[in-house]
């Protein structure tokens, strides 16, 4: 993100920001887009990866607009253990993005490493116009053809258990199954968690 400074005339303040639109615009349409598990941007300061997806450690969760407690309030997330993403680390704040695509800044000390997932209203290809989202099946085996042990409705949080790249063995409550990843958000496509 280009950083313009105010001592530049706001014609000139537009002309930057402009370019650098135009700049990053040509970029994204010279990359091709590969359907594939993300790979990591980097290390943050932490050693861990970065994007990475953790979950929610408090009920209240206020999400700010930079990284600092002098930074404005943007909302607060209210759901222990729902899924985020981290996608930037600085100092003791994480840059976290959630499932709508909202991006703002959380102390770190209210992430857990616990993964979770959030059952998906729409997977890919469904229209979000074709009427109201459908119940997720909980499966007693890694198969459609299984028994279904629940239908899990959308918003549901999961606690993930292990995931092998094509299902996610996941409870919920005193439930225990298996969902397809693909209907899950807190979970890269493709990725192997033990």
């Amino acid at each position: 993100m280009a950083i313009i400074p105010f001592r530049h005339s706001a014609e000139r303040r537009l002309r930057i920001l402009a370019s650098a639109l135009a700049l990053i615009l040509s970029a994204m349409l010279a990359t091709p887009l590969i359907a594939q598990t993300p790979q990591p941007l980097g290390v943050g300061a932490t050693g861990l990866p970065l994007p990475r997806f953790v979950s929610l450690k408090s009920d209240r969760v206020q999400v700010r607009q930079g990284p600092g407690t002098d930074h404005k309030i943007l909302w607060v997330f209210n759901r222990v253990g729902l899924p985020v993403e981290v996608l930037e680390e600085y100092e003791n704040w994480r840059q976290v993005r959630d499932q709508d695509g909202s991006v703002g800044w959380v102390a770190h000390a209210l992430l857990s490493a616990r993964r979770t997932a959030v059952i998906m209203a729409w997977t890919t290809g469904e229209a979000r116009n074709s009427g109201p989202a459908k119940p997720v099946p909980l499966f007693d085996e890694e198969s459609t053809t299984a028994r279904q042990v629940a239908l899990l409705e959308p918003g549901v949080i999961c606690g993930i258990r292990r995931c092998d790249g094509r299902w996610c063995n996941v409870s919920v409550g005193d439930y225990r199954g298996y969902v397809e990843q693909t209907k899950l958000w807190g979970v890269y496509p493709g990725e192997n968690i033990r």
